[in-house]
């Protein structure tokens, strides 16, 4: 009994400094040259309904328990892929919205200012949600929430354009695909 305590602790421990490692890892932001300087588009309807827990109900409910944790694996690697992208494309911003700042152009000083504090909660936001995934994914019938990521990509988005707008009107920016 006391064995399998200590390694039960002992399990904890490792999953926490692996937790802690991978967060302060992925909220990092350098600007090395392996990193994308553009953005990508993201669909953020089909991550929506991919995070929708009334879709992982109604698939709960209608499929079989094995099928229905083989679906769950597979849009739990798919809402990976989209946090991804989210949090690329934050990081891109970021570095857009920094070079803004320091510029010192004091017409858009306010928007890439909005647009840092949005790019930087986004991967914050992004980290955690990709703990979460990843833990759903050892265990299919942990509980996430990550419907937070969809909307602070929303909200940089419309910081993104604001800043765009306000250096060049004539060119649109977009971060979402429209079906």
């Amino acid at each position: 009994m006391t064995l399998a305590l200590i390694l039960i602790i002992a399990a904890a421990f490792a999953l926490a400094i692996m937790l802690r490692l991978a967060l302060s890892r992925s909220l990092q932001v350098s600007g090395g040259s392996g990193q994308t300087t553009q953005l990508r588009p993201m669909d953020v309807d089909a991550f929506r309904n991919l995070t929708d827990p009334a879709e992982d109900e109604y698939l709960r409910h209608r499929l079989p328990a094995a099928q229905f944790r083989r679906v769950r694996r597979a849009r739990l690697r798919a809402m990976a892929a989209y946090v991804q992208i989210a949090s690329g494309n934050a990081v891109v911003l970021l570095h857009v919205g920094q070079a803004v700042l320091a510029s010192g152009d004091p017409r858009t000083l306010e928007a890439a200012r909005q647009l840092v504090n949005e790019a930087l909660l986004l991967r914050r936001n992004a980290a955690l949600a990709l703990a979460r995934i990843y833990l759903a994914l050892a265990w299919p019938g942990y509980a996430l929430a990550t419907g937070r990521v969809a909307d602070h990509y929303d909200r940089l988005s419309r910081s993104a354009m604001l800043l765009g707008r306000l250096q060049n009107p004539a060119l649109p920016v977009r971060l979402t695909v429209s079906p």
